[in-house]
C-alpha cells in the first residue's frame, strides 16, 4: 500500500512541465489535499489544477500554486481526502424518481409491516381499486417469506391487491379472479412462467412466477406532468451528487427517459454524466428485438458526449435471487421461504439461446455493448456461451460485452469471462441486504462465488460496482440503496445484515479495489477509462471532497463517510451545509 501511493519526484516534475508548457493560467487549483488519483498506481498528490472542464496539471501545493493567474480561484480543503467522482453502473433514474409522485411509501421490514399498508390503502381507496405493492423483496424481510393469498384477502377483501416483485407477484383471491386465473389458468403465449399450487390441495396460492404479466392491474395514481418529471429527476440527480455520484448508468432505458435525460442536456441541468442502455424485450419476436437493437444504433445520441451517450442494450435473460426466480445450474431446493415445491426447480429463464446468441452478435455488431440481466450461475453460463459463439465470428472484446448482476458464479464463468474480455455490473448492497436470506436457503458452500470480488480482481475481469437503484430518492431510505461508501465497506467486510458472520471473507477486496470499482473500473465498463474514472492529466475534472479519509479511517466507519463538495467537469454540483 505505501509504495503504491509514494509520490514520485521525477513523475510529478514531468506533470508539471507538461502542464506549464500552456501558458494559461488554470482556472481552478484544488489544494492542501490528500488527493487520491486512482491513476494505475494508486499515487497520492496534493494538488490539481483545472482549466474548463478536463485537469491540466496534478503535483505538490507549491507547483501547482506557481501555475495561478489573477482570476484562479484556489480551493482550500484542509487536507480532506479528494477522490474522482463516483460512477454508478446499474440505475434506473427515471422510475426511481416518479416512485413515491403519489404518495409516500412507508419502509416495510416485515410481513406485518406489508399487510398494514396494504390495510391502510384499502381505507383510503374505493371498494374495487386496485392495491399494488412493488418491488418489497422477501429476502429482506424478516419473516424471509411472502405474504399468503389469505393473508392479503383478510386485509383487503374488498380490493384486489398484487404484491409485485417483478415479473413475479403473490395475489389475493379478488386480483386472481378480476384477472381470469384459476385452478385451470394455462399459460398459452409461449413466454415461461408458473402459476404455483398448493400440491395438496391443488389451490392456487397466489404466487405467479414470471407470470405477473396476466395479473390486470389497474392504476389509480396520479400522473405527474411532464415538468413535475423533470424537476423529480433533477432532485434525484441532486442527491446522487450529495453522496459523490457524478456518473450514471441507466441500465435499461426507455423513450421516456430518454427524452427526459435529453431535454436536461439541453437546458444544462443534467449534474451527472449519463451512460444509458437501451432496454429491449428480449422476449419478443426476432424482428421486434432487431428493431429495437436497431433504433438504438440509429439514435442521434448513439454519438458519443461526455454528458449523454446511448451505447448499450440490455435484456432480461431471466428472475431474480430475491424473488426465486434466478435460472440456476442445480435445483433452488424446496423452500418455505420462496414457497418453492418443486424439488427440481431451476428458476425462470426468458431466451433461448440461439434467439441470445443472436441477438447479442446483432447489438456488438452495431457498435452497442449488450449486457442481459443474468443473477443465477446458469444463466451466467449461458451468456457467457452466447459471448463465445458470437467470437468466433466477430471478435467480442473491443466491444466489452457485459454481465448485469451475476451474483451467482462459478470460477470457470470467471475464467472464461477473463479469456473473451467480458466485463461484469454488480450490486454490492444486494450481499448486505440479502446474504443472510441466501445463507440461510443455500448453505455456505454454495455461496462460495457469490459476488466473488476477490476471484474476479484476481483473474483480471473488469467488474464494476452499481446499486441497481429502481425506487425513492434518498441513498439510504431507496429499495436499492445507493450510497457508494456502504457499497464499498460491503466489499471489504462482506457483512451482511442481521448475521453473525461474514459472507466468505475471503472474496473481500482492499480499499484501493473498492474505489475502483466505482472509478476507474465503472469508467471502462462505459469505454470512458481515458475520459474519467481517475485524476490525471487530460481527464476530465470530476471529484469529490470527503469528510473521511476512506484511505485510513477504521474500515466500519467507511459505510457512514459523507461527503463535503462534489465537482462535474470543474463545477460544484454539491457543498455540504
Amino acid at each position: 500500500m505505501k509504495s503504491s501511493i509514494r509520490l514520485c519526484s521525477a513523475i510529478l516534475s514531468l506533470i508539471i512541465m507538461r502542464s506549464t508548457a500552456d501558458a494559461q493560467p488554470p482556472n481552478l487549483i484544488v489544494h492542501n489535499g490528500k488527493i487520491a488519483t486512482v491513476d494505475d498506481k494508486f499515487t497520492l498528490v496534493e494538488a490539481i489544477a483545472v482549466r474548463g472542464e478536463r485537469i491540466v496539471a496534478v503535483g505538490t501545493n507549491a507547483d501547482l500554486l506557481k501555475l495561478a493567474g489573477p482570476a484562479t480561484k484556489l480551493l482550500d480543503v484542509g487536507g480532506k481526502t479528494v477522490i474522482p467522482g463516483l460512477c454508478d453502473s446499474h440505475v434506473h433514474a427515471t422510475g426511481a424518481a416518479l416512485y413515491e409522485y403519489d404518495h409516500p411509501i412507508p419502509e416495510m421490514d416485515t410481513v406485518a409491516d406489508v399487510l398494514k399498508y396494504i390495510a391502510g390503502r384499502a381505507e383510503t381507496l374505493a371498494d374495487g381499486d386496485w392495491i399494488v405493492v412493488r418491488q418489497v423483496f422477501i429476502t429482506r424481510l424478516r419473516d424471509q417469506r411472502y405474504p399468503t393469498r389469505k393473508e392479503l384477502d383478510t386485509v383487503a377483501p374488498k380490493n384486489p391487491v398484487m404484491f409485485s416483485t417483478g415479473p413475479d407477484c403473490v395475489c389475493n383471491s379478488l386480483a386472481l379472479e378480476l384477472s381470469g386465473i384459476d385452478r385451470d389458468f394455462k399459460i398459452t403465449d409461449g413466454k415461461s412462467g408458473q402459476i404455483e399450487k398448493d400440491p395438496v390441495t391443488g389451490e392456487l396460492t397466489g404466487i405467479l412466477r414470471n407470470a405477473s404479466r396476466f395479473v390486470k392491474a389497474k392504476s389509480n395514481e396520479k400522473s405527474a406532468s411532464h415538468e413535475d418529471r423533470m424537476q423529480r429527476l433533477k432532485q434525484l440527480f441532486a442527491d446522487y451528487n450529495a453522496v459523490g455520484l457524478t456518473s450514471i448508468a441507466d441500465r435499461s432505458a426507455g423513450d421516456d427517459g430518454v427524452k427526459a435525460y435529453s431535454q436536461l442536456r439541453e437546458r444544462g441541468e443534467l449534474s451527472c454524466r449519463v451512460f444509458l442502455s437501451y432496454g429491449v424485450n428480449g422476449s419478443g419476436s426476432r424482428k421486434d428485438v432487431e428493431a429495437g437493437i436497431q433504433k438504438a444504433a440509429d439514435h442521434p445520441l448513439h454519438k458519443y458526449d461526455n454528458r449523454l451517450w446511448l451505447r448499450g442494450i440490455k435484456v432480461f435473460l431471466d428472475g431474480g435471487m430475491l424473488t426465486g426466480s434466478a435460472y440456476m445450474r442445480q435445483p433452488w431446493g424446496k423452500s418455505d421461504i420462496y414457497s418453492i415445491t418443486d424439488p427440481d426447480y431451476r428458476g425462470i429463464r426468458f431466451i433461448p439461446q440461439e434467439d441470445l446468441v443472436h441477438m447479442a452478435k446483432f447489438a456488438l455488431e452495431r457498435d452497442l455493448q449488450f449486457t442481459a440481466h443474468s443473477v443465477g450461475d446458469a444463466a451466467v453460463h449461458a451468456l457467457i456461451e452466447a459471448y463465445a459463439e458470437v467470437n468466433k465470428s466477430l471478435p467480442v472484446r473491443p466491444c466489452r460485452p457485459c454481465i448485469t448482476h451475476c451474483n451467482f458464479m462459478s470460477l470457470e464463468a470467471i475464467q472464461q469471462m477473463q479469456q473473451l474480455g467480458i466485463v461484469a455490473d454488480l450490486q454490492p448492497a444486494w450481499l448486505w441486504l440479502d446474504g443472510a436470506t441466501l445463507r440461510k436457503q443455500f448453505g455456505d458452500e454454495r455461496l462460495t462465488y457469490f459476488q466473488p470480488y476477490r476471484s474476479i480482481f484476481d483473474h483480471g475481469v473488469i467488474v464494476g460496482g452499481g446499486s441497481d437503484h429502481m425506487q425513492k430518492i434518498g441513498s439510504l431510505r431507496s429499495v436499492n440503496p445507493y450510497n457508494p461508501f456502504l457499497a464499498m465497506w460491503i466489499t471489504l467486510s462482506r457483512q451482511p445484515r442481521r448475521a453473525d458472520q461474514p459472507l466468505h471473507l475471503e472474496q473481500a477486496i482492499t480499499r484501493e479495489q473498492a474505489l475502483r470499482l466505482y472509478t476507474i473500473n465503472n469508467a471502462f465498463l462505459t469505454f470512458e477509462e481515458k475520459e474519467k474514472g481517475s485524476l490525471e492529466i487530460g481527464k476530465l475534472a470530476d471529484f469529490v471532497v470527503l469528510k473521511t479519509d476512506i484511505l485510513t479511517c477504521p474500515v466500519d466507519e467507511i459505510r457512514n463517510i459523507t461527503v463535503s463538495e462534489t465537482y462535474v467537469g470543474g463545477q460544484r454540483v454539491y457543498k455540504a451545509d
